[in-house]
């Protein structure tokens, strides 16, 4: 025990040290203002570089994003029906299925899923 608190000790202390000669070493110079700039073929930009994104776009992607990553989740139970218990199989599987269900109600309740 009293060796795993010292390794825990070290590693902060290492760490710790590590940041801060990072913030020592890499300071931003305030002179950098073309690298800041964004780059049109040498000229100045037109228009403001920085657009306004679409925040409803964004929660759409991420929505999208998050049930697919649960459908990726879903594929290998079909592996493990052979082996599993047939009642846990189900069980679980309902269940899973139910969170995926209740979070897609949730948000169609919040309004995440209108685009208008």
């Amino acid at each position: 025990m009293f060796i795993l608190m010292m390794i825990s000790i070290i590693i902060f202390i290492i760490t710790t040290m590590l940041m801060m000669i990072n913030n020592l070493i890499s300071f931003k110079s305030i002179l950098d203002r073309e690298k800041n700039s964004p780059f049109e073929c040498g000229f100045d930009p037109e228009s403001s570089p920085r657009i306004p994104f679409s925040l409803q776009f964004f929660l759409i992607g991420m929505i999208f994003l998050i049930f697919d990553i649960e459908i990726a989740l879903i594929l290998p139970l079909v592996l493990t029906m052979k082996h599993a218990n047939p009642f846990m199989f189900i069980l679980i599987s309902f269940l899973f299925i139910l969170i995926l269900i209740m979070g897609l109600f949730h948000e169609w309740k919040q309004g995440a899923l209108n685009w208008a």
